[in-house]
């Protein structure tokens, strides 16, 4: 299975143009793929409500690596093609990165570069609760050891909450997750409150990075 990500940059005159093509190459994209989604992506590193970049959009294809979204407007861009590690839960009824096997994870699934995507469809009562509880997350996460870069992604404004993160190892990912006190205290609480009508986790390993990496924040640190 082959997954890209796909990020670009647009100056602020050229938004309009890029709202119209979230709409209007989505349905082409879907022909020729066998999973895409078009997303808006948040400031920096930070994610929640009223943190969104509209000068950033970010596409995720499933499929054919050769396809890719129009970038209209697109000044800079940088593509990351992704190999599955593993996958929990579904996007929109399905499970886009599961291929259906019981095979076991690559053998160098726990080497090298991992990324990370979570993506929810919020309760719209317990979203309020959920924007509160995961402040603290998003200022701590640029600080997390390991942290290359990291932003909020989004199919609508409110109710649809994603992260995008790149890491140097795994061990730094189980680090954040599990003994990042503001992390693991958000992961205890979703169990227990229900905030999220649909949800999925997955976890990828980094294959190339082509591109302007800028434009996904790269950070150039040990």
């Amino acid at each position: 299975m082959t997954v890209r990500l796909h990020v670009w940059r647009v100056r602020k005159r050229a938004v309009p143009l890029a709202f119209w093509g979230m709409a209007a190459d989505r349905r082409a994209l879907r022909r020729r793929a066998e999973f895409v989604k078009l997303l808006g992506t948040g400031k920096g590193s930070d994610f929640g409500a009223g943190k969104a970049d509209l000068t950033r959009w970010a596409a995720i294809v499933v499929g054919d690596p050769s396809v890719a979204p129009p970038m209209r407007g697109a000044t800079a861009s940088c593509a990351v093609t992704l190999e599955p590690i593993a996958s929990r839960g579904t996007w929109a009824g399905r499970a886009p990165f599961d291929d259906g096997g019981d095979a076991a994870p690559p053998v160098h699934a726990n080497n090298g570069m991992i990324a990370v995507l979570t993506r929810a469809r919020l309760r719209p009562r317990k979203a309020p609760a959920f924007w509160k509880a995961i402040d603290p997350v998003s200022r701590a996460l640029p600080g997390a050891d390991g942290m290359i870069c990291a932003f909020g992604v989004g199919e609508a404004p409110v109710g649809f909450q994603g992260t995008i993160s790149l890491w140097r190892s795994a061990a730094d990912v189980v680090r954040f997750a599990y003994r990042q006190p503001e992390h693991a205290a958000v992961v205890d609480r979703t169990a227990r409150e229900g905030w999220y009508a649909e949800e999925l986790f997955a976890r990828f390993r980094v294959l190339d990075v082509t591109g302007d990496r800028e434009v996904i924040g790269w950070r150039d640190r040990p």
